[in-house]
């Protein structure tokens, strides 16, 4: 028997010619570690997005202004929904997944529902001219609409991860 340190030389037995003998990995579990990767990427990229949401409340609370409830429990609806994300991709379940895709969803529009019900941002979008009194609001509507855009992207990776995650359907 030969030793697997031989150098360049092939392994006594073959010729070559038994590569199409080989096994070959399903298309579907590829997209499921591509799926994978790209949903890692668009987890950090949320939750840097969320920190940067995080600093207007963090503003509020040291000028001692009133808490944006709505916006402060959307934040860590996402947060959670990010960490369950993250514990669904790296263990492939499911459930997991589905649970995050419906949160983070859920906290999104809290924080868009956030900015449409504050008066102040409104403001600041049809008069610019005063932008640089109310940057906290334009921070806040920057997070707002990038958060909005990166959901989307996320809910239509996590869905195509779920479903080649999924077995695939046999014929009856």
């Amino acid at each position: 028997m030969q030793q697997r340190n031989s150098g360049n030389r092939r392994p006594s037995g073959t010729d070559g010619s038994d590569f199409s003998y080989r096994m070959v990995v399903d298309n579907r579990y590829t997209k499921v570690a591509k799926g994978k990767s790209t949903l890692s990427k668009v987890l950090v990229f949320q939750a840097v997005v969320l920190l940067v949401a995080v600093f207007p409340i963090l503003l509020a609370l040291l000028n001692k202004e009133p808490l944006e409830t709505l916006s402060a429990a959307s934040i860590s609806i996402i947060f959670i929904s990010i960490i369950i994300g993250e514990w669904g991709r790296k263990r492939s379940r499911v459930n997991f997944l589905k649970f995050y895709m419906v949160a983070s969803s859920i906290g999104i529009l809290g924080t868009t529902a956030s900015v449409i019900q504050s008066s102040l941002q409104l403001k600041v979008i049809h008069d610019l001219s005063n932008w640089e009194a109310e940057k906290v609001a334009l921070l806040k509507i920057a997070c707002v609409s990038v958060g909005l855009c990166v959901q989307i992207f996320s809910v239509t990776t996590t869905a195509s991860l779920i479903g080649n995650m999924s077995p695939p359907k046999r014929a009856s």
